[in-house]
């Protein structure tokens, strides 16, 4: 068997960053995974939820356009509420930017790392969270040169990547063709020295081993490797 695209079974799609990509944000990345293509604005507040006693925060917001997919959608602000999904995939965003940095070090500010997808072609999380990462980055090293942080505050590199089974065979990095008939489905974010940060692994069409998951596993640690050396050409730890 093979892909849709042609690809190998452990290879990623085709990958572009575009760091900078809007005007007046602090910092942003375009990411483009395959067709899927998000737009991540890091955004500075120089103040702090109630609930952070000491530091500074990280978090996300996360939206599809309407014609991202091959229908169209209706936008979150017409239903007067955030979809159940949308709300769910923000806040693995957030969390996941949030291991990443030493949020002790951020001063008495937030960061607000807005994804929008433009066009959704499968794994528009874990996409949301490799560009927001680039995102982050940038806007902590711009406080950086401003003299604003003393050094950049990141503890590593971050990236995510998707896993899946289509018909019984694992690949890494499913489009949506791939993503629509896989029976099992996996999302992975991890840190560039392999440490799992955000694990989701769902049996869609049928239960899973713990074997199959390892090898789903090895795939996104090959995966998000690659990522984590993209990452590296645009910001320097």
């Amino acid at each position: 068997m093979s892909r849709i695209d042609g690809r190998k079974f452990d290879e990623l799609r085709h990958v572009k960053l575009t760091p900078n990509f809007t005007r007046f944000a602090e910092g942003s990345c375009l990411i483009e995974l395959g067709n899927t293509v998000v737009l991540c604005n890091a955004s500075v507040e120089d103040k702090v939820p109630p609930h952070v006693k000491q530091g500074g925060w990280v978090t996300a917001e996360y939206s599809m356009l309407p014609r991202a997919n091959r229908e169209r959608s209706r936008r979150d602000i017409s239903k007067l509420k955030l979809s159940g999904r949308s709300a769910e995939i923000q806040r693995l965003i957030g969390r996941s930017l949030r291991c990443a940095v030493d949020l002790s070090k951020l001063g008495e500010r937030t960061f607000i790392i807005d994804c929008d997808v433009l066009q959704g072609d499968g794994g528009t999380r874990t996409a949301s969270v490799t560009g927001g990462f680039l995102a982050l980055a940038l806007a902590l090293r711009r406080l950086v040169e401003r003299g604003e942080l003393e050094s950049l505050p990141i503890r590593s590199y971050l990236s995510g990547v998707s896993a899946g089974i289509v018909d019984d065979q694992p690949m890494l990095d499913l489009c949506y063709e791939e993503d629509s008939r896989a029976i099992v489905d996996l999302n992975c974010v991890m840190t560039s020295d392999g440490r799992i940060v955000e694990l989701q692994g769902t049996g869609e069409g049928r239960p899973f081993t713990v074997q199959e998951q390892a090898a789903l596993l090895q795939l996104c640690e090959k995966g998000n490797r690659a990522l984590c050396e993209l990452l590296r050409r645009y910001v320097a730890l």
